[in-house]
């Protein structure tokens, strides 16, 4: 990570999807609780309850998290970009010496 936050907008992006999830997964858990939402078979119902918050969580982060997202894109393309202009120039210098 350098000085300008490189990987903040990462870090934010994963930690505020997490967020989705778990208010997804207590708002469910409730839903089942008080009886809304049918409860799993046997002593599945706590698998039941996390897959239906994946389920859910992912749209809603896929819409609620659009910009976050492209930040973190926008970051990660100057990153790969920088990466190759240093391939590039490392290239150049060998092909210079050579």
């Amino acid at each position: 990570m350098s000085a300008n936050g490189t990987g903040a907008a990462t870090l934010r992006y994963t930690l505020m999807r997490l967020g989705v999830f778990v208010g997804c997964f207590f708002a469910l858990w409730g839903l089942v609780y008080v009886g809304v939402l049918p409860r799993g078979l046997g002593d599945s119902n706590l698998l039941w309850v996390v897959l239906l918050a994946i389920v859910i969580s992912a749209p809603l982060s896929f819409v609620l998290l659009r910009r976050q997202r492209d930040a973190m894109s926008e970051q990660i393309v100057a990153k790969v970009d920088e990466a190759k202009g240093r391939l590039e120039a490392a290239r150049s210098q060998e092909d210079a010496a050579a």
